[in-house]
Order: structure tokens, then sequence, then C-alpha cells
């Protein structure tokens, strides 16, 4: 199998964290250049129509596109360690803290990011400044509720580490990142502990 990916893009992130807490190996990684605006070049949109990354292509040559489709696939072929839930119970319990980690936090940072940042310019066109500015205070709010909901409990989705976690981190360290945001300086003290054990993880 070959998994494009983009090395600073944080959907790929996602999905190589995935891979590395699953532990599985054999996948080949492609770089795709966005600045250079290969994922919008035609062998890149044979593969993903929707040239976004990351995609990954299968031994038949069929193509997953979609973070959480793909590690819905990698979790299928090596159920263990289980990151995304062994029961129906848990597994739609996991899902609804994973969607809200990638529409509520995720999200909003993302937008915020290709809305505000002169570095996102050329592939978000056209800008809107006010917009982005808006999704930045709308993630903030995300980031209370989150830090209350983390001082009750380790992880997102409750007692073990699951696909949540990777959203919700990979989601953090892109606003560290690019909108210079660190829980702690805003008092968040739950949320950045969580961030940092995290980090200390290997597959982070």
């Amino acid at each position: 199998m070959k998994l494009y990916v983009s090395p600073r893009a944080p959907n790929p992130r996602r999905v190589t964290m995935f891979i590395a807490e699953k532990g599985i190996t054999g996948i080949e990684e492609i770089s795709v250049n966005l600045s250079a605006n290969e994922h919008k070049g035609a062998a890149y949109l044979e593969r993903n129509p929707l040239a976004g990354v990351p995609a990954l292509e299968l031994d038949d040559g069929r193509v997953l596109s979609e973070s959480r489709a793909i590690c819905t696939y990698l979790e299928g072929l090596q159920p263990e360690p289980n990151l995304m839930g062994s029961t129906f119970e848990e597994r739609a319990f996991i899902e609804m803290a994973d969607r809200r980690m990638e529409l509520s936090l995720f999200g909003t940072i993302a937008n915020c990011i290709r809305h505000t940042h002169p570095g996102l310019m050329a592939l978000e066109q056209p800008q809107f400044q006010d917009f982005g500015h808006s999704q930045g205070e709308k993630m903030l709010v995300v980031a209370r509720w989150l830090d209350q909901h983390l001082a009750g409990t380790g992880y997102v989705a409750g007692a073990r580490f699951t696909i949540a976690d990777i959203t919700a981190f990979c989601a953090l360290e892109f606003a560290r990142g690019l909108m210079k945001f660190n829980p702690g300086e805003q008092g968040l003290m739950h949320l950045q502990a969580y961030r940092d054990r995290i980090a200390q993880r290997p597959s982070a």
C-alpha cells in the first residue's frame, strides 16, 4: 500500500500517528508537495479528485481518502491494539468523541489558520480574515470545554487512548505551530497537561 502525505499537514499526521500506534509496517509513504500544487496535478487528481491528503492507495489500485476512513480500514486490517472501539457501544461513543474533536476543535483551528495565516494565502483563495478570527474564538470555547472535560477523565473518549486522542492532539499541535496556541497560557491547565502527556507517546 502507498500513503500519500504532506509532511507539515495535520490530517496526514493523524493517519501516520494512527499507523504508529497500531505498529503497522510496510506502507510506503509518498510526499505530496502542497506548496508546488502537486495535489492539483493530473496524476494526483486521478487518485483523489478532491485533491486532499492523505490518500491510501490499496494493493488492488483502489484509493481511500479522508483520514477517518483510512483509519477505519487500517483498524479492520489490524484490530489490535484497538483504537476505535471493541463493542458497538464503545465504537459509538469513541466516534462521537472523535467527531467532536474533528469538527469542533480541529475544524475551527484549520479554518482560523487557513484564513488568517499569510503562509497559507496561496492555498486558500480567497482568505476571509474576519471568518478566520471568528473561528479562532470558537476554538477557544471548545478548548475551555475540553479542559473541563479532561479534569475528570484521562482521555478524550474515556479511560483509554483512542483515535479521538489522535485527532485532538494533532489539532492542538497544528494550533501550537501556526496559531502559537498553548493551553497553559490561557489558563487551561488540564488541557496543557493532557497535550504534554500525549506528546510523550512514541507515535507523537
